[in-house]
């Protein structure tokens, strides 16, 4: 796998918590502790993807 695939699988899977995020937050039966969580593995994607890209 290239780093360039990599990456791309990378954001895919990012955009995906990123919805699943909105969805949560907008679902009152969602506990905050299961929106905190999803938002710290996006985040942690996201710093995977900065690293990968420079």
């Amino acid at each position: 796998m290239t780093i360039a695939s990599h990456l791309v699988e990378l954001r895919k899977k990012h955009e995906a918590l990123s919805e699943m995020v909105e969805m949560a937050q907008r679902s009152p039966a969602t506990d905050a502790l299961k929106i905190a969580d999803l938002k710290k593995q996006k985040l942690r994607l996201k710093e995977e993807i900065e690293r990968l890209s420079h």
